[in-house]
């Protein structure tokens, strides 16, 4: 397996049990809740566990410090690249978390307060219910480091409207809270000032009913509006550029639109595209084509 290093005595991952209520928190916060395969291994014991206690009924997951968890150990897969097996098997441990996830049969909520990228983004938007905030910044930027979406993300990508999801998943394009509520990556969007207090009326409600979780966090969630120069209000450019048949056709649709007025915007995304990993592009195109069939 990719080695990793982690001090045998830093708990990654920390799961606590308050009668009804599960708690798990992200614990590498120096490290931004990278996800590593003991991160794994312990996220999957401690579903798999408490979906079988009857005693356990909510579960919320959280980071510590800034960030909720930016993604998979760079570091961990680049130090095991010459390895046997190199990092298979921790992939193969953490695409089958995803599917957990995805198939949960309790009531999860995601507390995301800061950055959420790439896989560790997967442990927030399949959430029964996600909550972010203004401090909230996800992002899906596989294609820049040679990689491509994965952790479900050709599936859940693949079904926004329109060709955004080709959008995100090409450009590593990054959404702030507000963005998330609107496009459908989260549920709710909370003050992260409240969050500390939507935490606890969770845990004092002590029960998994779906109808009086979302009722609790309504009353702490706000309405969002779009700022103007959202990437979201660009969804006619958007779906003309993103509709391209290949890597290469959405890049010349997207330097056409660059070069008209008040579309200055897309000048540094375009920039980002073309100093992507070509390979990485090409593949993450077609998992979404094929993942939104």
């Amino acid at each position: 397996m990719a080695k990793e290093v982690v001090n045998p005595d830093e708990l990654v991952v920390v799961g606590e049990e308050l009668d009804h209520v599960r708690i798990i928190t992200l614990n590498r916060p120096r490290h931004l809740n990278v996800i590593s395969s003991k991160v794994v291994s312990l996220l999957a014991k401690y579903l798999e566990q408490w979906e079988r206690d009857e005693q356990a009924q909510l579960i919320l997951i959280k980071g510590a410090g800034r960030a909720f968890s930016a993604g998979g150990d760079l570091k961990m897969f680049y130090e095991g690249r010459k390895s046997k097996d190199s990092c298979l098997e921790v992939v193969y441990r953490m695409y089958w978390l995803c599917y957990h996830i995805h198939t949960y049969k309790k009531t999860q909520v995601a507390l995301v307060q800061g950055i959420s990228m790439g896989g560790g983004a997967s442990l927030m938007v399949p959430m029964k219910f996600s909550v972010v905030t203004e401090k909230t910044v996800f992002a899906t930027p596989e294609a820049s480091i040679g990689f491509h979406v994965d952790c479900g993300f050709s599936y859940m990508l693949s079904h926004l409207p329109g060709h955004l999801g080709e959008c995100l998943a090409l450009t590593g394009a990054r959404l702030n809270g507000k963005e998330l509520v609107v496009a459908g990556l989260a549920t709710h969007f909370v003050p992260l000032e409240k969050l500390p207090e939507l935490e606890k009326r969770l845990i004092s409600l002590n029960v998994g009913d779906e109808n009086s979780v979302k009722a609790t966090i309504e009353e702490f969630s706000l309405h969002v509006q779009l700022d103007e120069d959202s990437i979201l209000n660009k969804k006619q450019i958007i779906d003309e550029c993103f509709s391209k048949d290949s890597v290469a056709d959405i890049i010349k649709s997207f330097e056409v639109e660059a070069s008209k007025e008040g579309n200055e915007w897309i000048g540094p995304v375009l920039k980002g595209l073309k100093r992507s990993s070509p390979t990485g592009l090409k593949i993450t195109l077609r998992s979404i084509r094929e993942g939104r069939k």
